[in-house]
């Protein structure tokens, strides 16, 4: 049964309890580990339809004598599924970069796609069983029947909207209409000193009813209407309350007034609040507010210490902070919609009661706050901080990230810092020894001594490379800052001036074996870290066009930083050079495709190798002419197919065996005769001939 008959309807007191308890960020990440948010999903849509087509004309009391109605069960539920959803994603999140980021497919639809599917799957492996043997037992037998977004027609009508608010900008809202009954009594509800006054918010429109003609207590019982049918006007309200204050007929202490007023009778309209005002923020098109202290609030009070923070935050970086100094000439600013939103936010007080509806907004905030012009992140660090200090070091470090979302020389410095702290290349007190705990730290805060301290630059990537808009830019970046690392490790660990000494000694030999098995330490770090930068940055869809595009043409391209082979241990340096990109290529295949054929990304696999190898080969047979190092291209051709023999041999088996015949034969004409072998011998059945064939050639001191 659906709306007011639904059987939901009796278990409102319990469910409301349950929605309570289980809305915290703690328990929805509890969710999440467990891989049960598409089951949760599942189970809330419903909730929200029925409670949400139920008109508040019934109320229940609780043990703690607190009343609820359906409005508040349906907010409750309505906000857990929107956090669900990452929901405050912006649209700008949708089309960043080259590769969707993760976390913007959780759709409703996907959501609902996914719990579908965990359902209806037995599951071939045992971890699959597993898994589907504990769904079974969260879920009654009814609940494994498919769900469509089609069984909801007001969410579905209420997306539709969402997707249209963000498209485009309002349309006209005619007089007379069910829908502009709901705005004008909204609009009493909400400015109850200026209906008084007898002002109006709206334009004066023949025919229709003027937003002060109705009383408070007839507005009131106009609004005795189910919840969806309320935010199908809350749009059109938002529009009517920030133009009026644009155009002066509303104060911003009031507009604010009045939006806490409206979240107070529907929590759940702070969903159409963040919707409206993130798209309005994106557009661009209202003026900016002064954050002067007297129509909107001042941040002045700390923002020097924000800044002071924010520069010791990313004081290991060597990345220069625009300055926050904001005076005469220069007030704080931030765009209309935004600081409309902040000022809603701080006027909530911090307890367990409200912290649900901060949860749903804060991470809105944090998003706009990181797209919008410098310094409004900062700016916005700045008012919460006075509101919650014990927030500070997290609202700090959120505004320190933004540095980097506005710069991407700053980006480049970031990853460079990344290299020489995780390698020890340089003498910041913060990577002495290098290694992952340099890349990563140990945490920041000013409960440390001494206060805040410099944030590790691995974390702080972490949380900025979501922000770059040219991936493929960061795929060049990171290739080239490891070639240039691998110099640096050369010089480091094979000084020319002491390699030509010590060749005339009698321990030069073994000194310069230590001396290369020490390096080589250091490419496979370097490569390593590559691999893993590329991967977090873009994923499977980088990592092939990694391997399909930027390294082959890395190859054929003449590059600067490759060192005279003739001169001290240039030689070395280029060589090393070909071995890190070789283990750079292999692991961040390994990351994208896993070893085996068991993820489903490894289906993409052949095509994207056969590509490489068919590159390799050709260069190999002179076919294309190649502008690196010929040490360089030799040490990669034979780190490449040495690593693929001995670590994943799954993937040569799905190579075209000419293409192995040709690589073979490439690889013999180097010398390199048990390379080829052991190639061909990985390659399956087809490729026994060709075996066969090579040991015969060969001689005996194969064989």
């Amino acid at each position: 049964c659906s709306g007011s008959e639904s059987h939901l309807i009796n278990y409102a007191p319990f469910l409301n309890v349950l929605l309570v308890g289980i809305s915290s960020v703690d328990c929805v990440q509890i969710f999440s580990l467990h891989g049960l948010v598409p089951q949760l999903a599942g189970v809330l849509m419903p909730i929200c339809e029925v409670f949400g087509s139920c008109a508040p004309k019934v109320s229940w009391t609780l043990k703690t004598g607190e009343e609820i109605s359906p409005h508040a069960v349906f907010s409750n539920a309505f906000t857990l599924l929107l956090k669900l959803w990452k929901f405050h994603q912006p649209p700008l999140e949708h089309v960043m970069g080259d590769v969707t980021p993760v976390g913007t497919q959780l759709t409703p639809e996907y959501l609902l796609l996914v719990r579908n599917s965990q359902l209806a799957s037995p599951g071939s492996s045992l971890k699959d069983q597993s898994n589907s043997n504990r769904l079974s037992r969260l879920s009654n037998p009814s609940s494994t029947e498919p769900i469509f977004l089609d069984s909801f027609p007001k969410l579905t009508l209420w997306l539709r909207q969402h997707q249209a608010c963000i498209a485009s900008t309002l349309s006209g809202l005619g007089p007379g209409t069910p829908v502009y009954q709901i705005f004008d009594g909204l609009l009493n509800m909400m400015f109850k000193k200026i209906n008084r006054g007898g002002q109006s918010l709206t334009p004066a429109t023949s025919g229709s009813s003027n937003s002060s003609g109705g009383g408070t207590e007839d507005s009131s019982l106009r609004l005795k209407l189910p919840a969806w049918d309320i935010l199908e006007a809350v749009p059109f309200v938002l529009d009517a309350a920030l133009t009026a204050c644009a155009h002066g007929r509303l104060s911003p202490r009031e507009l604010a007034t009045g939006l806490k007023d409206l979240a107070d009778f529907l929590p759940a309209s702070l969903a159409t609040i963040v919707s409206y005002f993130s798209a309005e923020v994106t557009r661009g098109l209202w003026k900016p507010a002064f954050m002067n202290g007297t129509d909107w609030p001042s941040p002045a009070a700390n923002l020097s210490m924000v800044e002071q923070q924010i520069n010791q935050i990313l004081a290991a970086t060597g990345v220069d902070v625009p300055s926050l100094a904001a005076g005469a000439s220069s007030p704080a600013t931030l765009p209309l919609p935004l600081a409309a939103l902040v000022s809603l936010t701080i006027t909530y007080k911090l307890d367990r009661a409200t912290d649900r509806f901060l949860n749903l907004i804060g991470p809105a905030l944090n998003t706009l706050g990181a797209g919008c012009p410098w310094p409004c992140m900062p700016i916005l660090s700045s008012l919460w901080a006075q509101k919650a200090k014990r927030w500070s070091d997290f609202l700090v470090f959120s505004a320190s990230r933004t540095v980097f979302h506005h710069n991407s020389d700053a980006v480049v410095q970031l990853l460079r810092v990344c290299f020489t702290s995780t390698l020890g290349l340089n003498s910041s007190p913060i990577s002495n020894n290098g290694g992952v705990g340099a890349l990563l730290g140990h945490g920041f805060g000013s409960h440390f001594s001494g206060g805040i301290s410099p944030v590790a630059p691995g974390i702080l990537y972490l949380r900025v490379h979501r922000s770059v808009r040219n991936v493929m830019f960061m795929t060049e970046e990171i290739l080239s800052l490891l070639m240039h690392s691998v110099k640096d490790i050369a010089s480091h660990e094979l000084p020319a001036d002491k390699v030509e000494k010590l060749k005339k000694t009698k321990y030069g030999l073994r000194y310069g074996q230590v001396s290369l098995a020490a390096a080589m330490t250091r490419v496979k770090l370097a490569a390593s870290l590559g691999a893993s930068l590329v991967w977090i940055t873009g994923g499977l869809s980088l990592v092939q066009s990694l391997i399909k595009e930027a390294l082959p043409s890395w190859f054929i391209s003449v590059h600067g930083w490759e060192p005279d082979v003739g001169g001290g241990s240039g030689g070395m340096i280029a060589m090393l050079g070909g071995y890190a990109l070789a283990y750079f290529a292999v692991l961040s295949g390994t990351f994208a495709w896993g070893v085996d054929s068991a993820s489903p990304a490894s289906k993409r696999r052949p095509h994207v190798l056969r590509v490489h190898l068919e590159f390799m080969a050709s260069a190999l047979e002179g076919k294309i002419s190649l502008g690196c190092n010929n040490a360089t291209w030799r040490a990669y051709v034979s780190g490449f197919v040495s690593l693929m023999v001995a670590c994943t041999p799954t993937w040569m088996r799905e190579v075209d065996v000419e293409v192995m015949k040709s690589l073979s034969k490439g690889l013999r004409q180097w010398d390199e005769e048990e390379l080829a072998l052991a190639l061909l011998g990985i390659g399956g059945v087809g490729a026994m001939g060709a075996a066969a064939e090579l040991i015969i050639d060969s001689g005996p001191e194969v064989r």
